[in-house]
Formats: C-alpha cells, structure tokens, sequence
C-alpha cells in the first residue's frame, strides 16, 4: 500500500518560512510574489491504512500545536502549485529519518519492508505566467540536478488535487552484470571519446598506458586463471580512472615541467611543484629543527599532525568541495564540511573532532546580468553554502571557529568552498603511537557508517575537469551529519578498545580508494561487493565499488577482534559489514560474490600513471605596468565610509551569528570580539584540552586580488596574512604550521585553455613563494591539497576563477589567557604602527574601488617580518599589549575603524608618522596603502617605554592614542583629514550583508 500525508500550517500559525521563500523569489528571481505557504509531502509505502491512522494520531510527523495533518491533498493555497522531490536515486535524508521515526512508533521489527519518501508544495501566490513559476523552481525551489520538479496552475490543482502518489522509482534488483570494455581497436580519437563518454578524465597518454597494461602476457594469463577477458571490465576502467584522477593523484603538481621565465631569461626543469617546493620545504625545515622538530605526520595520512604536548597530538586538513557545490550549494557545501570532519576521524588511529573553518570564494550576491546555461545565481550559491556548512557543523557538535568570505566576479562559473577540521587525538593508543597506522594481511576490510547509493559516482573525475552543461547529476554527494556523528562517535570508543589496526575514510573514489590505499600497507585485497549493503536496488558493481555516498569509513579489524568489533557497531547503532581481508598478493582482487569483477596489480594500480609533462612561460603582464592614482585628501572620509561597506571588508556578522562557535566549551577568541561582539576578530583561540591552559590558534590568508599582477607575491601576501593574524592574536611563530590549498584555473595549454603556459607560469610561481616564504619564516606546511579545473564553460562563454591559494596556520600558545583581541580596551592607550607603508597599490581595495587596475602588488620582506612578529610573540607574553590588529584589506583606515568598531572608543592617529618608505607618501598613500606584515597595536601608557625599547631598531612608531569620544579622527601633521563617529562606521560597515 502507499499513501500520501500532508503537512501544513494551522489558519493561526505565520508560514514564516513561506514568508522567507517569499522573500527569496523577489531578490533571487526578480519576480514579486503576494505569498507562499508551504506543505511537507509524505509518500509511506509498505504500511497499512491503520498504521497509516496511528502515524497521524501520535502526532509522528507533525507537531500538533503548528501544523494539521491529512490523507488528502492541501486546499490551493495559491494560484500556482510546485512539487520538489528528490529524484531516483538521490538520498533522501529527510525520508530516511521521517522512517527511522516511524519504525519507533510502531515499533516494526527490522524485516519488515518500508519506506517513506519526502517533498515540498509550495502553494505561491501572485500574478504570474507559467514562464514565472518555472524559473521560480529552476532559479531557486529545485536543483535540477538533483530534485524533480512538477507543477500545476490553481484550475488544474482543482480539478485534479494533488501530485501523483507513487514513490520515486529506482531500478529493479541488484545487478551482477559486468561490462567488458573493448580498448584494443581504438585509436587514439577514439580512446578520448570513450574517456569523455564514461567520466574517466584520463587523457590520451593514460589511456593508453591502460591498454598497453592489457597487452601485456603476465597480465593475460592471471587474468585467463580467473576466467577475466583479456580487456578491462568496467569496474577495473572505473578504478583505475578514480585512483588516477587529477582529483586522487594531484597529476599536475606532479608533473614534469619545462618553465621558462622570460623576464629573466632563465630556463629549468620543475620535477613535481609538490616534491620540490612543498613537500622539499617541509623536510628542510624538519632537519633544521632537529631535535625541537614538532611535526609527527606531514604529507601521508588524511590529516597533518604536530605534537600539541606529551599527552595530546593535533592534526588538520583543509579540503575544497567546489563542483558539487557549483551544482547543488546546500548538498556540496554540507557534503564538504563532513567530508572533511572524516580526514582528522581517519587519520592515524582517529582524532576527535575539535573545530571546524570555513572560506567562502563567490560573486557578487548583488549580481544582476543574465546567468549562462547551468549556473545558480550567486546569493543562492551563498546562503546554500552558508547553510549546508551550517547544518553539517552544528548538527555534528563540532564549533565553527574561523573563516572568510571573498568576492570577486569570476567566482560566477565556479565558487570555491573551503573547509577546514582540527582534530586532537591522544599521543599514544594501546602504547603505541596515535598518529601511526597500517593495515595488515588478515585484517577484515569492514564498512562501516552509512550505506552506498548512486549519489558521488565519478565525483573525483567531476572533480577533475571543468563545469559544463553535461557534468552528471551523480558526482552530488548528499551529506546527513546525524549518521555521521554515530559513526564517529563509535570510532573514537573501539579506538580507544584498541579494536582495529588503521581507518580511512570513503573518500574520492569510494571503496575503491580508500581499500585501495589501505591494501598498499598490506600488499593486497580481495573484497566482495555482494555484501555492501545498499540504500536501494540496482547499483552495478563498479557503482557499488566507487560511490562517494557519504559517512562511511572502512576499518581494518584484526580477526579475534571482528566480533567484538560488530558487537560495538550494533549496540552503539552503527552498522558495520566485513566486505573481505587485506592480503599480500599484490592483487586488488575484488568480486561480486562468487565472479571477479576487478584484478589489478597494486603496483599498476597505483605507480603506472605516467608523469604529466607540460610546458611554462612566465611573461609578466603589461597590467602591472601601469600606476594607480587617488584622489586629493579632502575624499578621505567619503572613501573610508564607502570601504567599509564593500564586500571585502564589510561585516560578515549576519555568516558567522549561523555557526556554532562555542559547542565543546573551548572557544576563547572568537569570530566577532568587543564590547558588543560584534568587532572582528583575527585568528580562533580555541583550548583543544580543557584541563590545560595551553591553547591553539586557527587562521588563514587569502588574497587572490593579486593574481592578475603576480602570483609569487599573492601567495607570499597569503602566507604572511595568515602567520600575521595568528601572531596578532598571540599565535607563536617557534610553533606554527601551515596547510596549502591551491585553486587553480585550467593550466595545461589546450584549444580551450590557449593560455595555459601563462597560466602554469603563474602555478610554478607561486609554489616558488611558498617555499621560500615558509623557509623563511620557519613554518613547516604539514598537509594540503589542490584542486585544478576551476573553469565553466556554456553558451559560449568560459569563466576562470582567478589563481587562488588558501593558505591557513595553526599554532601553539603556552597560556591562552596572554591572547589578545582586535578591539579597543581603553581610553589613553598609545596606537603603534608596526611595520612600514609603501605606496602599495596593486589589487587593491582602493583601487578596485575606483575603478583602476595595475600598480604595485605588496611585496614581503620577510626577515624584517619574522623579526617583528617574534618581538610582537615576547610583547604579548610580556602583558605590554591590550589590542592588537592586523592591516590588510583597506590598510590602515580600514583597521583603525575596525579596533574603534569593537572596542565602541575613539582613535586619533596622524598618519605623517607612521614608518613609510620613501618619506614623501601622500596622506591617503599612508592612509590605503595595504603594504603587507603590518600591525596595529594599543598599548598602555604604563607599558609604551617597555614597548619601545622592545622594538627598538625596527619599523616602530607611535601615531596617535585611543580616545574616549567615539570618533575616528585621522590627521596628517596639523591638516585634519576626517573626522567620523565610530556609530556611524559602523553601520556602513554591517549594512552591506545585512539582509
């Protein structure tokens, strides 16, 4: 039997969230709407007409004081009707928990066979055509993706109530079948056809190294032993295309490149960006540290690890989640942030999860050109990522401590999702130590979390090549952080049992990585697909093999502990399944039940993937030619008004009020600082041991605006930002790490990428500033990831985001209680510029402002930097600090206004003294420059001699002092440049995102 409950609103009650959507048509669509009232759908099958009346009259799915209930279809409420439902195949989390609640109530024993699926009416009312409504559920009620999308007008609705009943369909049974893919007669052409049919996103080169692997005799005849065709079966195709993706096997940081700089006229051979910049950097600085060296795991786990103290490790990864989240923002962003939650779960033998972060890259959410084909309107991509993140943070209790949001245009054809886990694990498990792990021959491979769908197949292919009209609707993972949260919170009870030897998680290419990578400890495995549970029928083995379905991580238990370790998995509600044992064969042997679907050599698996071999020329761009030009001083106070109000500097208060910052009870500094809390902050100060005043500190840079100029000095500006706002919190330089997360557009030279050289130029480039910017400041990078393909192209047109790199900290501090917050404390404070102002203007706020490209990229002098933010380390543990703020976006003007901001005090700064070089600045030179490495310091009057005598020698100078009177007053010498009331700041401040 099926039936179809609705449920709505009371006539009293206020459909707040239909008032919202309301809301949401007129500023997403353009389109006003008198109202719209919403009704949840439940399809129930296999259930009967009494347990239907039992659902109704226990108030399951209802709450009785809201909402009315009924088996029949709800009234028109509108004069148009929309239906949005999950289509075949995607998860339906609401369903499966409306489900888990129904077999409570009616207490159905687990054999029994049923189902409940969810949608939405949205009963919308208004003077609108059929085009309206249509682009109303498009644009912004359904993600064609992933939803299926009915409509009825009113007379339609009333002639024939309702949508019809029947459940979404899936395929039939569970199939066994497997494909023989024939590679032996394509050419070349043909080889790239097959590739681009089937998701692979192998080029020519690797797929012909696959049908050379076919040829060969030894293959041949251990494939004849099993009764294999002497061709690839699909799910060994699938496998290899997922374990070499750009997305698993980082081809192009791996890759061989022959780089020409001709500005200088130097040529070299760059053997993998990723070995000698990054990864080379790292054991440089390991080997100069020695015996201090803090690192315990760097490059080879799901998270980097350093040693907190001697009883606690902390470890952290920084992932992107940017296709999925191109396609649908709320299911990508909210499989994004879990995602990463499971790379501290899997790393070494589990950490617990500590905080999370997250930086947001979109357009402009004001934008009003038409959109090309595929693409989501920028404010729904932001409150979709907003809100998925969101969601998979809070629901999971972990704290959301630190983040950023950035706009720029070229955002548009693919946003950028950045999120980040810190996790703490305990130094040792069971006497060994916690960050080691291996899987060995015996061990069960055991799932264990959620089950496999159709939901995340080929998502790392997706993920390594471009977004277009055609990218499949299957590579959207759908998150739910309630089964995750069970799954972690069994982990860390059998770790802490000792119950198994190593975990991971089911990442990019599902079972078949994360088996996959586990058997290389061992030497092999041998796994049966027939026994993957599934949330449906009909997946085929290969899909079975690599769906990315969210909340599963695969375990190796030792044999004597199996049973002990299901038994856990039962009583804590989690199910687990052995799917086989880890071998030393040599072989990924994989069945479906009693035939072998997939055997391939490990060796081949994962070492026969050619080296990419590309071409660089570094050209500079005549746009960093050219030099900016501001306006005479009598603009100063318009112009500081009108900077605080753009999109990257304004508040981001209304972002941050979502997130849970304070769950777990370890938040000392937080998002928003000061008097009112609403002031910004920095860094995250956060105390991973709560019996322990020993704390860590959370930030990042970014600083993309500079790309178009210079990417060497974008990502030295990125990584002398984030060791800036760790330092200007109480961060310490002697204990610092560093996480890289490149995003890159295309750069391999193509017909659709005629510029790729100049752009791999520009990746050769920065990867360059990174080592040396790391060498010099002693910040060892510990773990990372790139993610390259950041390009849309539809209806003609190609959007490249611009070069982007993440770059994000974390630091140990002895005593969180000599943390430091950007806010005013008190009046009579003296107000140090540390550092020295440059006529600095590149990518720019100012200049973006007024309309002007070009002009200088700030460059780092990082020995004067590191020098600065290491005396800053012994001001702070002094006590000689009340305030401290970082300058960046805006420059001095901007970070003035905001300490004033937070502290609700006044500032008086004469801009003639603060340390510039050459001397000559203009005042609003001085004022807008965003030279790098700089701070803003409030500092008692008491402690202003110590202060000084600290600094001596160094760009250090006092330009003014904290005043009572909330006003802003900036002077250069005796000429008053402007005077504003620190209310009025800000409210231009928080205006903008204010909605």
């Amino acid at each position: 039997m099926i039936a179809r409950l609705s449920v709505g609103m009371r006539e009293h009650v206020q459909d707040v969230q239909g008032a919202k959507i309301a809301r949401e048509i007129q500023e997403t669509c353009g389109i006003t709407v008198e109202a719209v009232s919403l009704v949840q759908m439940y399809t129930l099958q296999g259930l009967s007409a009494e347990e239907c009346r039992q659902i109704q009259d226990q108030e399951v799915l209802h709450d009785p004081v809201l909402h009315e209930i009924r088996e029949t279809p709800w009234p028109a409420q509108g004069d148009w009707i929309v239906e949005v439902g999950f289509k075949p195949g995607v998860t339906d989390n609401p369903g499966r928990v409306a489900l888990q609640t129904v077999r409570t109530v009616l207490d159905l024993p687990a054999e029994r066979a049923a189902r409940v699926y969810t949608s939405q009416e949205y009963h919308i009312r208004g003077a609108l055509t059929r085009e309206d409504v249509e682009r109303i559920g498009r644009d912004l009620l359904a993600n064609e993706l992933i939803h299926r999308l009915r409509i009825k007008d009113r007379t339609a609705w009333e002639a024939d109530p309702g949508f019809p009943a029947d459940p979404p369909e899936v395929t039939g049974q569970a199939t066994d079948i497997v494909e023989t893919v024939s590679l032996s007669g394509l050419d070349e052409p043909a080889l790239q056809q097959l590739s681009q049919d089937r998701v692979l996103a192998l080029s020519p080169k690797e797929m012909r190294a696959i049908k050379a692997y076919y040829r060969r005799e030894d293959v041949r005849a251990s494939r004849a032993g099993l009764g294999l065709p002497t061709e690839p079966t699909d799910a060994e195709l699938e496998c290899l295309a997922q374990t070499w993706s750009e997305h698993c096997k980082h081809k192009i940081f791996n890759a061989r490149i022959d780089y020409t700089n001709r500005e200088t006229g130097q040529k070299r051979i760059e053997d993998s960006l990723f070995g000698t910049y990054i990864q080379g950097s790292t054991k440089t600085l390991r080997r100069r540290l020695g015996a201090a060296d803090f690192c315990l795991s760097v490059f080879k786990d799901n998270a980097g690890v350093i040693r907190f103290n001697d009883d606690y490790s902390v470890c952290i990864k920084v992932e992107t989640h940017n296709s999925p989240s191109a396609l649908d923002p709320y299911g990508g962003a909210l499989t994004g942030i879990v995602g990463v939650n499971r790379d501290p779960m899997g790393t070494g033998m589990g950490a617990n999860l500590t905080c999370n972060t997250d930086v947001f890259c979109f357009a402009s959410p004001f934008y009003d050109q038409p959109l090309p084909p595929r693409l989501l309107h920028p404010r729904r991509v932001l409150e979709g990522v907003r809100e998925g993140v969101e969601h998979g943070g809070n629901q999971s209790g972990i704290p959301t401590v630190n983040g950023g949001l950035v706009f720029d245009e070229r955002y548009l054809g693919k946003p950028l999702v950045f999120c980040g886990t810190v996790g703490t694990m305990p130094a040792k498990v069971k006497g060994r130590p916690s960050h080691e792990k291996k899987a060995l021959p015996g061990d069960a491979v055991v799932m264990v979390g959620g089950r496999i769908g159709k939901d995340g197949i080929h998502g790392a292919t997706f993920s390594s090549e471009e977004l277009h009209a055609g990218s499949p609707a299957t590579a959207v993972q759908i998150g739910d952080p309630i089964t995750q949260r069970k799954l972690y919170d069994f982990l860390m009870r059998a770790r802490d049992l000792g119950m198994y030897n190593a975990l991971t998680d089911n990442g990019a290419g599902g079972l078949s990585s994360s088996v996959g990578e586990m058997a290389e400890d061992s030497g092999g495995c041998e796994l049966d697909l027939a026994l993957a549970p599934l949330k449906y029928d009909g997946l085929a083995p290969w899909e079975i093999l690599l769906s990315e379905a969210q909340e599963r991580m695969t375990v190796a238990v030792p044999p004597d502990q199996l049973e002990a370790f299901l038994a856990l998995s039962r009583e804590m509600d989690v199910e687990s399944t052995a799917l086989g044992h880890f071998t030393d064969s040599g072989y990924f042997h994989v069945r479906y039940s009693q035939a072998t679907v997939a055997f391939l050599e490990m060796e081949f698996l994962h070492n026969g993937l050619p080296q990419m071999e590309l071409e660089a020329v570094w050209e500079r761009p005549a746009l960093a030619e050219t030099s900016v030009t501001l306006p005479g001083e009598e603009q100063a106070e318009t112009l500081l008004v009108d900077l605080l109000g753009r999109l990257n500097i304004c508040s981001r208060e209304y972002v941050i009020r979502q997130y849970d910052h304070e769950v777990q009870g370890g938040s000392v500094v937080k998002p928003l600082v000061g008097q009112f809390a609403d002031g910004p902050g920095d860094a995250a100060v956060i105390r991973p041991v709560l019996e322990s005043r020993k704390g860590l500190v959370v930030s990042n840079g970014i600083a993309p605006k500079y790309s178009d100029l210079d990417t060497y000095w974008m990502a030295a500006n990125c990584i002398d930002e984030a060791i800036r706002n760790a330092v200007a919190v109480g961060g310490r330089l002697d204990h610092m790490a560093g996480i890289d997360n490149f995003c890159w557009c295309d750069p391999v030279q193509s017909e659709k990428t005629p510029d790729g050289r100049y752009k791999l130029a520009q990746l050769v480039r920065a990867n360059q500033a990174l080592a040396q910017y790391c060498l010099a400041f002693g910040v060892p990078c510990i773990s990372g990831k790139d993610s390259m393909k950041n390009d849309y192209y539809g209806g003609g047109r190609k959007i490249s985001i611009p070069p982007t790199l993440l770059f994000s900290v974390i630091s140990v501090m002895p005593d969180v209680q000599h943390s430091l917050t950007s806010d005013l404390k008190q009046a009579g404070d003296g107000l140090y510029l540390l550092g020295r102002t440059r006529a600095e203007f590149g990518g720019s706020e100012i200049a973006q402002m007024l309309g002007q490209s070009g002009g200088a990229v700030p460059e780092v002098d990082a020995l004067a930097a590191r020098k600065r933010y290491q005396t800053f380390n012994e001001a702070t543990s002094a006590g000689l600090v009340n305030a401290c703020h970082d300058l960046s976006d805006g420059g001095l003007g901007v970070a003035a206004a905001e300490m004033a901001i937070g502290g609700r005090l006044g500032v008086r700064i004469d801009v003639a003294t603060a340390p510039c070089a050459p001397a000559d600045l203009t005042p609003l030179e001085r004022l807008f420059s965003e030279s790098a490495s700089r701070l803003l310091v409030s500092v008692p009057a008491e402690r202003q001699e110590t202060f000084e005598a600290l600094f001596a020698g160094q760009a250090c100078a006092r330009i003014g002092e904290v005043t009572a009177a909330p006003e802003i007053v900036f002077t250069s010498s005796e000429t008053a440049l402007c005077r504003l009331n620190v209310e009025q700041c800000a409210e231009a401040w928080k205006a903008t995102l204010n909605w």
